[in-house]
């Protein structure tokens, strides 16, 4: 075997990016373009024939991450290991992106001495994301960074800044911070071609046209959305929690897919 068949086992490590969230499966759990990507894997090879674990837990900053997840990916040794971290760091008023970056390059450095592959995602233009846009400038720092540090390890790179699709507002969950299935599919559909793994369709395939919205319905979307989303969000950093407190990781160990 070669290439994208040669791979019989993946882990995935990260936040709630990684683990899905915005992607609800049928038993309540989250799916997630890292779980859709595991089963494009799995049809390249025989099958039984492939393994798959997923340590992402929603709210982990990159040290937790690396604390927590690291370890029991380098235990796992698995073919493939997706490594997407720092987001919610770079999020953090004050932190700086060369400092995450770092941080980042030590953990890349433990799991290429352990796993075959370490897939590199950077992180998502935010240029139409209402919280969001005003730290594009950073997030685009620390990308460069991911991108330095995965030249210098020779990781493949899934570069969701230059994914176009998920531009668009369907490809966000009505959070407006993490992706809907589709957007998830869409990431996905690109890390497979990164890998070089036959897609059934084009990740930047245009969205169907949508129809007009009003100012007004505009504006009460808006309205709907921070009084839902945004005034919790701000609460929970406020008081120091986390979205992923009593949280486990759903796959923890490498299981046949």
């Amino acid at each position: 075997m070669s290439g994208a068949a040669a791979i019989g086992s993946y882990a995935a490590i990260g936040d709630s990016f990684t683990e899905g969230v915005g992607d609800p499966g049928p038993d309540g759990t989250f799916t997630g373009w890292a779980d859709r990507l595991a089963v494009l894997l799995a049809d390249r090879r025989p099958e039984g024939d492939f393994r798959y674990a997923n340590l992402a837990v929603r709210g982990r900053l990159l040290d937790q991450i690396v604390a927590e997840q690291v370890p029991r990916a380098v235990e796992l040794a698995p073919d493939l290991v997706t490594f997407c971290a720092g987001g919610n760091d770079i999020l953090r008023p004050g932190t700086d992106p060369d400092d995450v970056a770092e941080r980042f390059e030590a953990a890349v450095a433990t799991l290429t001495g352990a796993a075959g592959s370490v897939l590199v995602a950077t992180g998502f233009d935010t240029r139409g994301v209402p919280v969001l846009k005003h730290l594009r400038g950073k997030i685009a720092t620390y990308n460069a960074h991911l991108r330095a540090i995965a030249d210098r390890y020779e990781c493949p790179v899934l570069d969701l800044w230059s994914l176009r699709s998920v531009q668009d507002r369907r490809a966000w969950s009505e959070d407006r911070l993490h992706l809907s299935p589709e957007g998830h599919t869409r990431v996905a559909l690109r890390a497979g071609q990164v890998l070089g793994v036959p897609v059934p369709a084009d990740p930047d395939q245009p969205w169907p046209p949508l129809p007009p919205v009003t100012a007004a319905d505009a504006r009460r979307d808006t309205i709907h959305w921070a009084r839902e989303f945004l005034v919790p969000w701000i609460g929970r950093r406020l008081r120091g929690e986390s979205s992923g407190d009593n949280v486990t990781a759903k796959r923890p160990d490498l299981m046949p897919l």
